[in-house]
């Protein structure tokens, strides 16, 4: 449970700067300094190492200091072990912990209206003797959420949103981690955040099928017949506007995706390569269902471009605008 900021209070939004030898640091700096005055109403507050933040942005020629003030502050962490650009260290793994830790639990108490966090390497995590599948699955499991939902987006006046039924797991699995109850509660989820945090009326969500051509009638698989349409038939008696299961072949095109505000698809890598062929550089990620708003860049940690100031920040900068908005919203119901 979070609690409330004062409705004329500018937004609190944190920032976490991830794995301190890839992008996220500079990346920060940058979409901060070139951006800052488009959110007159957002404060933030930057989790990280602050002589790493002063370092990676002198190296692409921001002042980091001159950047601090009255919109921005800089919440001091302490490496474990110092950082070099490029260059892994699993000492570090509970450093970058420790940031998504302290975002958590201050969104938690209300401190924070939003968490936007930059990427970081799961390996160093695992490596550092912490099971860690991801910022999804942690996020839910420290906010005690039983199901959250994934759901990645373009920019601009009709964005194209793809949602998952499943995030990281082996394609193996998929099949028997689908179920009525799971992906009714998925749409249900996708629903009420599209409503409550992106200020849309009556969304509209489309779902593709798991097999080829949907199955084909049960020829190329029942997951269609026997899960996916039983579920949409729920959720539409709940006021839920979801169609299918559309073939994901055909589905990513634009006589489905001009009516349609969200696309479900049943796993990663269905969905996800069309919406980053299309908007990689300016996707985000958001993390629905969770009872605080989070959302981070579509890309990783870019440990060959650390440090040389040819990392993009237009993802980052897309972020940070989806949950000053997104905290607005929120605000405002």
């Amino acid at each position: 449970m979070t609690a409330a900021q004062p409705s004329n209070a500018p937004l609190n939004i944190a920032i976490t700067t991830g794995e301190p030898a890839g992008v996220g640091p500079e990346l920060t700096a940058q979409a901060l300094a070139a951006a800052g005055a488009h959110w007159p109403d957002a404060h933030f507050t930057v989790l990280g190492d602050s002589g790493l933040m002063t370092e990676r942005a002198k190296a692409v020629g921001i002042d980091w200091a001159l950047q601090q003030g009255r919109r921005i502050d800089t919440q001091h962490h302490a490496l474990a072990a110092p950082a070099q650009a490029g260059k892994l260290d699993a000492k570090n793994g509970p450093y970058v912990l420790g940031l998504l830790d302290a975002a958590i639990d201050g969104a938690l108490a209300g401190t924070f209206d939003a968490i936007v966090t930059a990427p970081l390497q799961k390996s160093t995590i695992n490596d550092a003797g912490v099971p860690f599948t991801g910022h999804t699955e942690y996020l839910a499991e420290r906010t005690n959420t039983p199901r959250v939902v994934m759901m990645l987006a373009g920019t601009g006046a009709r964005p194209l949103r793809v949602a998952l039924a499943t995030t990281h797991l082996p394609l193996k699995d998929v099949s028997a981690a689908l179920t009525v109850d799971g992906l009714v509660d998925t749409l249900r989820i996708i629903d009420h955040d599209l409503r409550h945090h992106f200020g849309l009326p009556a969304p509209r969500i489309l779902v593709t099928g798991l097999n080829p051509h949907a199955g084909e009638n049960g020829y190329l698989g029942r997951e269609e017949i026997d899960v996916i349409s039983p579920a949409l038939q729920q959720a539409n008696g709940q006021g839920i506007d979801a169609r299918g299961p559309y073939p994901a072949d055909t589905l990513f095109q634009p006589r489905y995706l001009n009516e349609a505000d969200c696309v479900l698809a049943m796993f990663h890598d269905q969905g996800l390569p069309v919406l980053k062929y299309a908007t990689f550089g300016e996707g985000i990620n958001v993390t629905l269902g969770l009872p605080i708003i989070r959302t981070s860049v579509d890309h990783g940690t870019a440990l060959d471009l650390a440090g040389t100031g040819r990392a993009d920040a237009g993802s980052l900068i897309a972020a940070i605008d989806t949950a000053v908005s997104m905290a607005r919203n929120r605000r405002a119901a």
